[in-house]
């Protein structure tokens, strides 16, 4: 931030926030080379190259953020830095949503685990929280950039954002400390079943038994336990729920023996021309029925399948090892003992707008499955949970989420980490969680602050090309 009003023009605003954008992103999206290595085939320097197009893409927004706030600042001055969080806002919202979006490890994620500041998300999204971050960042660079004649008014806007984060955390405190989302609605026992299943094994037949006998075996033990609704990973089943009866009528059964309603994490085909697969997820009822099924509508770019497959021609074997999913076309939701629920899969739970249509559509408990086998040992499971955090505050719900190698784990409505295993470890969590039906007023009023934030970007650039002409 102290570069771009020290550089006060658009080139070099340009250049500032794309260097910071390749830094941010190159260090957060390290994992996805070892994945396309791994599990696509390709060769490092393959792998590298595919990343990098990716980080470069990313980077662009920084750029747009750093060319606005050059051009703010060298039309009206170092007194235009303060309306850098509307302008950061404004390119995260272009993150989340042009060319389908890739919103992972927006900035206002980084507070996930601060509640009283996190809680923010519950009135503006976690778009707000961002907003307060680049706030206190733009008023420590007003500082360092102002002329020391003026005094006081260089400690302005530092003072201003003092007095609005004190009053956020007060604010937060408060909302947490109430604590009347935890004792609202109706208890529900929830288990989450981790089978730790390595990806190089999920697809081996020779171990497609043991792997299916033991989620039965975890899922008992979940029920042992008192668990009322069980929780099966992203793509668990070694084979296609709806194709391989004899296996789907073992979990029918013990669903309906243990009148627990289960949800299965399976891939589905829909047979025609051209014949389609699906990311979903099935709701077995405590009737052995199934109740219904989710087919994830956002899918993983590189991971379920390959955009602009002519541009990435060079990656043949990726999109050779890649089949092409389709996507499901609406917010399915899920009939769990007279409530509704939503299921997000895996990356879906980084969409703030997703999974609150859930909520305003009736889902009164959050559920995310996910296989994360394939992020290994790095940063990637811990940013994907932090992220999932986050929707529990926005959207005033509980969060349940099963992970085949972690993280899985219970979220109350004030993002306070209820229940949570270890990565890379089998495991099977049970705890209580609630159906709730409130709102909060980012549920009701959905994206716009960060809408707005585009709005008067747009307004701002407006007004200082004038003053300039």
């Amino acid at each position: 931030m102290v570069a771009l009003a020290r550089a006060a023009s658009v080139r070099r605003g340009i250049a500032i926030g794309v260097v910071n954008g390749v830094v941010s992103f190159t260090g957060t999206l390290y994992w996805i080379t070892r994945v396309m290595v791994l599990y696509g085939g390709l060769q490092l320097w393959v792998a590298m190259l595919v990343n990098a197009a990716l980080v470069a893409y990313l980077a662009l927004y920084p750029g747009i953020f750093g060319m606005v706030v050059g051009r703010l600042v060298a039309g009206a001055g170092v007194r235009a830095l303060m309306a850098a969080p509307l302008v950061w806002v404004a390119t995260e919202l272009g993150r989340t949503r042009l060319l389908t979006g890739f919103p992972w490890v927006l900035l206002g994620y980084s507070q996930a685990s601060v509640l009283p500041i996190a809680q923010l998300a519950s009135v503006f999204g976690v778009y707000g929280v961002s907003a307060s971050i680049a706030g206190v960042s733009a008023a420590l660079a007003f500082i360092a950039v102002s002329p020391v004649e003026r005094g006081f008014r260089r400690y302005l806007p530092a003072l201003m954002m003092l007095v609005l984060l004190l009053t956020i955390a007060i604010w937060g405190s408060l909302r947490v400390g109430d604590d009347r989302l935890t004792r609202a609605g109706q208890p529900i026992r929830v288990g989450l079943v981790q089978g730790n299943v390595d990806q190089a094994m999920k697809w081996n037949a020779e171990r497609a038994s043991v792997i299916f006998q033991d989620y039965l075996r975890m899922t008992r033990q979940a029920m042992r336990e008192g668990a009322d609704f069980v929780l099966w990973p992203e793509s668990s089943t070694p084979f296609f729920f709806e194709v391989e009866r004899a296996q789907a009528e073992q979990v029918e059964t013990l669903a309906r023996q243990a009148r627990v309603p289960i949800l299965v994490g399976s891939d589905q085909i829909e047979r025609g021309n051209p014949t389609k697969f699906y990311n979903s997820a099935f709701l077995v009822r405590e009737d052995g029925s199934v109740g219904g099924v989710y087919r994830k509508m956002h899918l993983v770019p590189f991971g379920e399948y390959v955009p602009l497959k002519r541009v990435f021609f060079f990656a043949a074997p990726l999109v050779e090892a890649i089949s092409d999913f389709s996507p499901g076309e609406s917010a399915v939701l899920l009939p769990v003992r007279g409530h509704l629920v939503s299921a997000a899969i895996c990356y879906e739970i980084v969409y703030p707008d997703l999974v609150r249509q859930s909520v305003r559509g009736g889902s009164e408990l959050l559920t995310t499955i996910t296989n994360d086998a394939w992020f290994g040992d790095t940063s990637a499971p811990y940013q994907h949970f932090e992220q999932a955090v986050m929707r529990a505050i926005e959207d005033g719900r509980y969060l349940v989420r099963s992970a085949n190698t972690g993280i899985s784990g219970i979220v109350d409505p004030y993002g306070r980490v209820l229940e949570k295993s270890g990565i890379f470890e089998a495991a099977v969590v049970v705890g209580e969680a609630r159906f709730l039906q409130g709102t909060t007023i980012y549920v009701r009023t959905g994206d716009a602050f960060a809408y707005a934030s585009v709005v008067l970007t747009i307004v701002l650039l407006f007004v200082v090309r004038r003053r300039v002409q």
